[in-house]
This record gives structure tokens, C-alpha cells and sequence, in this order.
């Protein structure tokens, strides 16, 4: 069910000045931090980890003058696929939208010391071989533009049949990120797949509460609780599946869940923190393996069939409507991209 995690929670980058510490500098001492952007020069100004992208990050970096001639080595490509296996103008765009994907993870690599994760097209989020054949794919292409396997990981929508996907990759040696995750359950199956990393999404899970009319502070936010109890299951099990909190939306969230394995951060966000204060010289982690027990150890680690998944994500309204949500947006987003490449292509 687990597997040997390499990633210590560590700084990103080694901390030599004394007091006065900023906030992201103080976080970093507790947890790795990892760029949740498409855009080259925001990664190189904050210099994180790790970076990951989706079809929405992407699509606000395609107009960038930087990336023009990425698109053009896309098409060039698509075209040239389109020649040799007959493609018909649909599966050409596509083409070209994924190898877009893959070419700005290669350029990711080339700024960050540690990974990149690239999203499989949430169009194939309900079909475990499309999104095997698709990861394979990837990381192919990745290994002949000269990036390592072990520098990217495939994301994959947290749906049952992603998980089970997930499974057959992590067993051939692909490592995964489960994205679009809100719920326990969805969290438990990862870790029965043997799932390399997850990323619970805090803001999405506060967003759908807010929207029922209820407000929280940073401790009390339902987004940060899904998140430490997720961290806590999994300490308190054995697990070894990284727990990389996302999608967040004010600094609040995000040093209250200090101490998580990884913590994905807009740039927005990391400059806000790099110009708060921090509060003090000697900040606590919020999150840590010796905390754990004290959350929700009686939970127990048994294995969850697919009756017993679907059951348990029907059962929460909020995370039944939260994925669905986020894969149509994910499918939108790529739409939309390829829509701007067809017109070129």
C-alpha cells in the first residue's frame, strides 16, 4: 500500500540571514514549497522545489511572447504526426496541445532542482487505460527531450478510475500526483494504489462552504481541517504518500497547514508572504507526524473497494460536486487551448 518517500520536509532553499524572518521564510523551514504556476519567470524569482501545472496554468501563459516558440515546436510536431500517422484535424489540435504540456515541463525542469508535475486531460478522467496510455505517452516524450521519468509526475483527477490508473503506473515505475482531491476517501484509495503524492485542495473545499453562507477563520477553515486530517491519517498509518496541500487562498490557510509534506503556492501568494513579517523567530510547525495522534488515529487504515469509494463520495455533497466541477473546468480550459492552437495549426 506504501512506498518509500524520498521527500523530507525540508527548506527549499538553505536560510542564512537571521532575525527578522519573512512569513514564506519561516514556512520553508516546516514544509517544501512548490510553484503552482505555468510561468518560467515568476518559478525562476521564487525558486522553489518543485513546480506543477494544469490545463488552466497553461492557457494564461500561451500568450506570453516567451512561449512562442514552444508553440511553434508543438505544431511543428502535431503536423508531422498528422503526416506520419494520418491524424484527422481533432486529434492534430490535441496532439499539439499535449506536447505543448510536455515542452513547458521541460522548460520547468530546466529552472527548478526537483520535479514537475503534467496533467493527463481531465477528458479521460473516467478511463483508467486512456489515462495509462496517455502517462506513458508523456513520459516518453519526456525522455526524448532529455528530461529524466524521475524529475516529472503524471496528474491525474482523483475520480476512482484515475486512482486505479495511478495503480498500474506507480507499479511500472511512473510516479503519480492525484489532484482534484477533497475528501478522506479519495485520500485512502491513493494510499491502497501506492500513490506517490496527492494534492487536497484547500480552497475549493472553503469555497463550497462559504457559498452555504458560513464564514471561518484560518484554524476553523474546513478546507485546512480536510487537509490536517488527511496529513493526520496518513502519519498515523504508516503512509508514505506526500500530502501536498493546494489550491489556496490567503496566506492564513497556508501557515496554518505549515509543516505539511509540500505546500503548492500561486506567485501571488509566495510574494505575499515573502513581505509579511514573519510572527516570530521560532515558529512551530502546525502539522507533524508527533501531532497526529492527536487528530484522528481511530480512524482505520482498512482498504476501500469501489463500491465502498463511490458510496463514500455520494455521501459527501461537497466533494461529489467539487470534482465534477473541477474536471469541467480542467476539460474547459483545454478546449480553450486548443482552440488557440487550431487556429494556427
Amino acid at each position: 500500500m506504501t512506498h518509500a518517500n524520498d521527500i523530507g520536509r525540508i527548506s527549499i532553499r538553505p536560510i542564512t540571514k537571521t532575525l527578522p524572518m519573512n512569513q514564506l521564510e519561516l514556512l520553508q523551514q516546516h514544509s517544501v514549497i512548490v510553484a503552482d504556476t505555468g510561468e518560467l519567470e515568476l518559478i525562476k524569482t521564487h525558486q522553489p522545489q518543485d513546480a506543477t501545472t494544469n490545463p488552466s496554468l497553461i492557457l494564461k501563459v500561451a500568450d506570453l511572447p516567451e512561449y512562442q516558440g514552444l508553440i511553434s515546436d508543438a505544431l511543428e510536431f502535431a503536423r508531422s504526426q498528422s503526416a506520419s500517422q494520418g491524424l484527422n484535424a481533432s486529434d492534430a489540435v490535441r496532439c499539439a496541445a499535449e506536447r505543448l504540456t510536455v515542452l513547458i515541463g521541460c522548460e520547468i525542469s530546466r529552472v527548478i532542482p526537483g520535479l514537475v508535475s503534467t496533467e493527463i486531460d481531465a477528458r479521460l478522467s473516467f478511463d483508467t487505460q486512456a489515462m495509462v496510455t496517455k502517462a506513458e505517452q508523456f513520459i516518453e516524450w519526456y525522455d526524448s527531450l532529455g528530461v529524466s521519468s524521475d524529475r516529472v509526475l503524471i496528474k491525474i483527477a482523483a475520480t476512482w478510475e484515475g486512482i486505479q490508473a495511478a495503480r498500474v503506473l506507480e507499479s511500472n515505475g511512473i510516479r503519480c500526483n492525484l489532484t482534484l482531491l477533497f475528501a478522506l476517501p479519495q485520500a485512502q484509495a491513493c494510499a491502497d494504489a501506492g500513490v506517490y503524492l496527492i494534492s487536497p485542495f484547500v480552497g475549493r473545499i472553503t469555497d463550497w462552504h462559504t457559498a452555504q453562507g458560513k464564514t471561518f477563520d484560518a484554524h476553523n477553515d474546513p478546507g485546512v481541517l480536510s487537509v490536517k486530517q488527511i496529513f493526520s491519517y496518513y502519519k498515523t498509518h504508516g503512509v508514505s504518500t506526500v500530502v501536498m496541500a493546494a489550491s489556496f487562498r490567503n496566506t492564513g490557510q497556508i501557515m496554518a497547514l505549515s509543516g505539511c509534506d509540500r505546500l503548492t503556492i500561486s506567485p501571488a501568494l509566495l510574494s505575499e508572504l515573502a513581505r509579511l513579517d514573519g510572527l516570530n523567530d521560532q515558529h512551530d510547525a502546525q502539522l507533524s507526524a508527533e501531532l497526529s495522534a492527536e487528530l484522528n488515529a481511530e480512524l482505520n487504515a482498512e482498504p476501500l473497494n469501489e463500491a465502498d469509494f463511490r458510496w463514500a463520495m455520494n455521501d459527501s455533497v461537497m466533494a461529489a460536486e467539487k470534482l465534477a466541477d473541477g474536471i469541467r473546468k480542467f476539460a474547459a480550459d483545454a478546449e480553450a487551448l486548443e482552440a488557440l492552437l487550431s487556429a494556427r495549426l
